[in-house]
């Protein structure tokens, strides 16, 4: 299921630097885990109160702190699937439940 997944944003995020001429070595995927929490906290940050709204309403604040939660978890995804790293044991050993196993 995750390995799935992790393919999954592995093309989109390959199709995406295609297109746009980006060169990606391995320091970039950690670096944009970095770029989407910042984001992810800076629309937080508004919602919560602690930042401008920018006249946006708590609707518009709640999609985006979906999409950039989104984003954050295909960037999580994308290191993973880049150093080779096997999350359905991680999160097995560290959460102790298997993935996509119900329970």
């Amino acid at each position: 299921m995750l390995r799935d997944l992790q393919r999954q944003f592995q093309a989109a995020s390959d199709s995406y630097a295609a297109q746009n001429g980006l060169s990606r070595d391995a320091d970039w995927f950690v670096l944009k885990m970095h770029e989407e929490i910042g984001e992810l906290t800076q629309v937080w940050n508004r919602l919560s109160g602690r930042g401008r709204r920018h006249g946006r309403t708590d609707e518009d604040l709640r999609e985006s702190l979906a999409d950039e939660t989104a984003d954050l978890l295909g960037h999580v995804l994308l290191f993973a699937e880049n150093n080779g790293l096997d999350l359905a044991a991680a999160i097995e050993r560290k959460w102790l439940f298997r993935p996509g196993n119900g329970g």
